[in-house]
């Protein structure tokens, strides 16, 4: 058998070290573990690197990992970007400073040079120091919201995007090309500096990057005058998110800001909550008591590498903290922006919103609203990142917020990815501004509700682990791309869009026209009433999601119908 083939090279091998056969022989006798960790390579996707970290073929290492990053340098020397240099960052995340090393001498060993920061940085600073410091790309030690497990590597381009076609296919290629181990090359750190390839960043970036995002400020007289009142409960669960934060809501002036004391330290244990996902309510349970005690206006998250941001807001008529899902928070943002650009007159004619298949419908009223013209990518930051960058060399459109149901958004251009410090900053300038109102942001939501409708959404996750596991999320593909919904819940299927065949098929008239999106294996049911469902197997993790939208005049009629269309998804798949 292959995956016992691989396992004894592994224990054999003077290539690997002794922890780790040690940490091998461990698991001797368990067959079942043995073939999850050998029967295939960790895979390099459009996405990077993700998986659980430990010894083996399927698992993130160091030897996983520099195979990968072997994979890239070879990829970087026939671009001629080894002068340009790739700049590194990390999490709190085990294991991730000890990665971004490894990755940084086995670039350097290449003859490319690396830029790497001392300590814990976010993902979208990452983002903006690719084209602060000009360099060709950028890497990511991190797995964002995963659980303390798993461990991740995420390749930026020069754009300070994450790898999109052809980029991603052609790295991918390289990376692959890899078969053996010994073709790692890898340097000493001591090396690596006196050949002048190894560069540790100072605060400069720190500085500009905050001066970035204070750029976006558009109410700084409010913020001096509301920020003394306003509290503020942050947490960075662990994460990275912590120094940035303070940072720039204490440069601004709000000055009532408290951190869960036991949340605020990096540690990639985790140790006080299952899952680090500001997108879980479980993980606001130390920072909702302590907003009760301080009796706060607003309740903050970031996830581990923050860029991605969690809220709950205080309803000013039951005194209760309300959470915000990812399409609430982005579409809050999105109207304070717009509406403050419009009053102030510095509303562009032909600006952009750019969103996710996968996201609210109420994305495309807020746009219409505001004249702007919204454009729809599929399910990853990377997508909205490379609408931004044809925006700058076409000229045709202005990027003016984009965001996707995940919890992340993007205001300014400074990053290509999601970046949650400057949601952070601009909810808290909307609270500030609402407060002087007399509105919480809760109360401004539902007025938002009130404006345009009553859109709710949900999103379905199956896990599905292991060989077996992956079998049936493409199963469950399968049978709905060959037997598509015609009703969910209470609402008639109009359209089907199948991104893997590039078809939208109009089930009314016949009628079949294309996507015009990139190949994808992603099902979209386009139904009555600006309703929709939308399934895809996960990019990062073991799941299959459905994706669930409706819109009604009420609340109530909203959580009902959607509850509907939930039970309905749940009992055609429970038996796969």
């Amino acid at each position: 058998m292959k995956y016992l083939d691989e396992y004894n090279k592994w224990i054999n091998s003077k290539i690997f070290d002794d922890e780790t056969k040690k940490e091998l022989e461990n698991i001797k006798e368990n067959n079942k573990e043995i073939e999850d960790r050998f029967y295939k390579d960790l895979e390099f996707g459009t996405a990077g690197l993700r998986g659980i970290m430990g010894a083996g073929t399927n698992r993130m290492n160091k030897y996983t990992v520099m195979k990968a990053t072997q994979g890239l340098a070879n990829f970087i020397i026939k671009e001629k970007g080894e002068k340009k240099g790739v700049v590194i960052a990390y999490d709190s995340r085990n294991m991730s400073k000890e990665f971004s090393e490894y990755t940084a001498l086995c670039l350097n060993a290449n003859g490319i040079k690396t830029y790497i920061f001392d300590s814990l940085r976010p993902v979208p600073e990452l983002s903006f120091s690719v084209r602060f410091l000009q360099c060709i790309a950028g890497i990511m030690i991190t797995a964002s919201h995963n659980p303390p497990k798993y461990n991740g590597y995420k390749v930026y381009w020069e754009d300070g995007a994450q790898i999109t076609s052809p980029k991603d296919k052609q790295i991918i290629e390289e990376v692959n090309n890899v078969k053996e181990y010994d073709e790692i090359k890898i340097i000493t750190k001591k090396e690596a500096i006196e050949k002048g390839l190894y560069y540790t960043i100072n605060e400069e970036v720190d500085n500009a990057y905050i001066q970035e995002l204070k750029k976006q400020v558009l109410n700084l007289e409010i913020i001096k005058k509301e920020g003394k009142s306003l509290k503020i409960v942050y947490t960075p669960l662990h994460g990275t998110g912590n120094l940035p934060v303070k940072r720039i809501l204490k440069e601004l002036g709000f000055e009532n800001v408290t951190v869960v004391p036991e949340q605020e330290l990096p540690d990639g244990n985790f140790p006080t909550v299952d899952y680090p996902n500001p997108e879980d309510k479980k993980a606001f349970k130390l920072a909702l008591e302590l907003a009760n005690k301080q009796d706060a206006d607003i309740v903050l998250a970031t996830d581990p590498d923050a860029d991605r941001l969690g809220v709950y807001a205080k309803d000013s008529k039951t005194g209760e903290y309300m959470p915000f899902t990812g399409n609430m928070s982005g579409m809050l943002i999105a109207e304070y922006l717009l509406s403050q650009k419009k009053e102030k007159g510095i509303l562009p004619q032909n600006g952009a919103m750019v969103t996710t298949i996968v996201s609210t419908n109420l994305a495309k009223a807020i746009s219409q609203e505001y004249k702007l013209k919204l454009f729809e990518v599929l399910t990853g930051f990377k997508y909205i990142g490379e609408k931004i960058k044809e925006f700058e060399q076409t000229g045709k459109y202005i990027y003016e917020f984009g965001f996707e149901e995940s919890y992340g958004c993007l205001i300014g251009t400074h990053a290509r990815d999601k970046d949650g410090i400057i949601a952070v900053m601009s909810l808290c300038e909307a609270a500030a501004y609402y407060k002087s109102k007399g509105l919480t942001l809760w109360d401004q939501m539902i007025k938002i509700y009130e404006k345009y409708g009553y859109y709710k959404e949900e999103a379905i996750s199956l896990t599905l682990e292991g060989i077996d596991g992956a079998s049936k999320i493409q199963q469950i593909l399968d049978n709905m791309r060959k037997n598509p919904f015609t009703k969910i819940g209470n609402y008639t299927v109009l359209k089907f869009r199948d991104y893997k065949k590039e078809v939208i098929k109009d089930l009314i008239t016949g009628e079949e026209t294309k996507t015009n999106l990139p190949n994808s294996n992603v099902l979209y049911y386009e139904l009555e009433n600006n309703s929709w469902c939308c399934v895809r197997p996960s990019g990062t993790e073991p799941k299959i999601k459905f994706y669930l939208g409706v819109k009604a005049n009420s609340m109530e009629e909203a959580n009902k119908e959607l509850e509907i269309m939930k039970e309905d998804i749940l009992k055609n798949n429970q038996n796969e």
